[in-house]
């Protein structure tokens, strides 16, 4: 099989997989002396393999015929829910807003990342797309914290992937295996051109605190229990599916039928 067959293959199945979802686990207590010495030398930034190319590009086209399809109307209580009293994490005027609450230390938010990534580069200009990140306890609030110092120094955008990489893939940060100090996660920011000290500092600022107080209350409110879990203009979350394809087709329909609403149609 040669290596494009392998990527597609591997596609496939992500897309075939049922709805696997990361949730919150009963806190387990670390062995300090069981984890490895960090390196002291700088990580190299997670490079993207001809695999994950051919991955991407089976995710474009699996978006690009999700959206030349109509399919079935959302069904209320099936496909999603509504949100009771239910409002947008960051309202912006004319902006319908899709929120992906995920965190980098789930593998299946891993798994979606080549359909998110495909998807959110096809959205139109009235789409607001925003990753709020879950805090489950352990690494999740770790990873969170780091995310918004990530934002807070204007590396997000450039490492959303390579985090996903460098976890789930090269394994070069442990996620949910382990405990990744800040200085750990720092030096793989580090690469990208953050300074690791001021990156861990950065994680424990009185900034990053409030925006994480804001992503657990809007979570908590969404009735967010797993991740990763799509919602629409803050008011409906997506529950239907039985593959993330359909997840995000549901998704796009609810941004549809928001439009409309908006529109008075």
């Amino acid at each position: 099989m040669t290596r494009r067959s392998f990527a597609m293959l591997s596609f496939a199945l992500l897309l075939a997989v049922g709805l696997a979802a990361c949730k919150p686990k009963a806190p387990e207590t670390a062995d300090p002396a069981a984890a490895p010495a960090a390196a002291d030398q700088t990580a190299a930034p997670a490079q993207a393999s001809a695999a994950d190319a051919e991955q991407a590009r089976a995710a474009d086209a699996e978006i690009s015929q999700l959206l030349s399809e109509a399919g079935p109307p959302p069904v209320e209580g099936t496909d999603y829910v509504v949100i009771p009293n239910g409002q947008p994490f960051e309202p912006i005027a004319g902006k319908i807003e899709v929120v992906e609450v995920f965190n980098h230390v789930c593998p299946a938010c891993a798994g979606f990342q080549p359909l998110i990534s495909a998807w959110k580069a096809k959205l139109p200009a009235d789409v607001n797309f925003v990753y709020v990140p879950a805090q489950f306890g352990g690494p999740f609030d770790t990873y969170a914290r780091a995310f918004y110092a990530a934002q807070a120094l204007g590396l997000q955008d450039k490492t959303h992937d390579p985090l996903y990489r460098a976890i789930h893939i090269d394994r070069s940060l442990k996620g949910e295996r382990g405990q990744d100090t800040p200085q750990d996660i720092g030096r793989f920011y580090q690469a990208y051109g953050a300074d690791p000290t001021q990156f861990a500092e950065t994680m424990g600022s009185f900034a990053v605190e409030g925006k994480l107080a804001k992503a657990k209350q809007f979570a908590q409110r969404s009735g967010v229990e797993g991740t990763p879990t799509l919602i629409v203009a803050g008011k409906y979350r997506v529950t239907g599916g039985t593959t993330r394809t359909d997840q995000v087709r549901i998704a796009n329909q609810l941004i549809a039928m928001e439009r409309s609403a908006a529109s008075g149609n």
